[in-house]
């Protein structure tokens, strides 16, 4: 529909322009030349029905013809089907121009000098030539304008989908890499672990580093297909919940968000948020007691993820706040207009707390 009404706006300009700088000047003479005149204000309207086709070739096109035109006195247009052309063409090169500014200075200084040009016959060249250079200079300006804003709203949501990514990745890999050594530190604390206790617990580690890797080449399948999906939600949580006692943490989880949140982007934050708190526990909390609590309160979804603290340190929870993880957790409850918080429990051990608007549902 936006294409249609795209090529509508062309035509009817391209039809506006011919009509009154070719078609009624000839009427007004009463005559037009049978070939030359015709020809031309064709390929006129045709480079101006294809300006977003072709810009640089409809701008070269259409400037020609209202040139030759204007020689062989058939045409008055002081370049607006040429500027026409050109704005589009002037989006397209915004971020590799140079010459914005010079632009600029003789679009004014071509209005100015247009007031000082004396009326009569003489000032007919003069002044069309310079309405010319302000059509031309006005439209490369508002052109490069509009695709400078239009290059900067690109880039932004590049960088936007590049740190989505990096978050991503930072959470599969991060999860699977706190699960490895903890296991690995478990059996390297036991001077005498017997050659089946090893046997597991390398094949726990292949599992972990195996779903990882399927996780990371989703991620990049994602990536290079432009899914845009928002990524596993609550269903996937309960492998999470299971990789993480494996590793050493008693993990009490209980999910009642409802079926409107389980998948969608706020249950795909809510999942990284659960995901990333239980890898810190892994991490810094080895062997703790851990408390999963995701569930829907009114019009938002509640997830608290707490830790007791690691054995043997008296319940207190190591510092934290700083790491990228945590900041990530904050990044994507923005994303869905939510918050986190986070900090030592009074009692000891760690504390997180995610509160994530729904919207609709029950």
């Amino acid at each position: 529909m936006r294409g249609v009404t795209r090529h509508l706006a062309d035509g009817c300009a391209a039809a506006g322009v011919v009509g009154m700088f070719w078609v009624w000047p000839a009427i007004g003479a009463g005559s037009w030349p049978a070939v030359a005149g015709p020809a031309l204000a064709g390929v006129t309207a045709g480079a101006m029905v294809l300006r977003r086709r072709a810009p640089f070739a409809a701008t070269l096109a259409a400037g020609a013809a209202t040139v030759a035109g204007t020689v062989l006195g058939v045409c008055q247009d002081p370049m607006l089907a040429a500027a026409w052309c050109l704005y589009p063409l002037a989006i397209e090169r915004a971020r590799r121009t140079r010459v914005v500014a010079g632009t600029l200075a003789g679009v004014f200084t071509g209005l100015a000098m247009v007031t000082a040009i004396p009326e009569g016959d003489a000032a007919g060249p003069g002044r069309q030539v310079l309405l010319a250079v302000a059509a031309l200079g006005a439209a490369w300006l508002l052109g490069t304008a509009v695709g400078g804003r239009i290059a900067s709203a690109r880039e932004a949501e590049r960088m936007r989908a590049r740190l989505e990514a990096a978050r991503d990745v930072h959470d599969v890999v991060g999860h699977a890499l706190g699960g490895i050594l903890a296991r690995s530190g478990v059996v390297l604390s036991l001077p005498d672990a017997r050659e089946e206790e090893l046997r597991d617990t390398l094949s726990e580690v292949e599992t972990c580093a195996r779903r990882a890797l399927e996780d990371v080449q989703g991620l990049v399948r994602a990536l290079r297909a432009a899914d845009g999906g928002p990524g596993p939600g609550l269903d996937a949580l309960a492998e999470v919940v299971e990789a993480t006692r494996a590793a050493g943490v008693d993990v009490d989880a209980r999910v009642d968000a409802g079926e409107a949140v389980g998948d969608g982007a706020v249950g795909a934050v809510a999942f990284r948020i659960a995901q990333e708190a239980l890898s810190n526990v892994v991490r810094h909390a080895p062997g703790a007691r851990c408390t999963v609590r995701i569930r829907r309160e009114g019009d938002v979804l509640a997830v608290r993820i707490r830790d007791g603290g690691a054995p043997g340190t008296d319940g207190r929870a190591p510092v934290a706040g700083s790491g990228t993880g945590l900041r990530g957790m904050r990044e994507r409850a923005r994303l869905v207009g939510g918050t986190v918080v986070w900090g030592a429990r009074t009692g000891g051990g760690f504390e997180v707390e995610a509160r994530l608007p729904v919207r609709g549902g029950s």
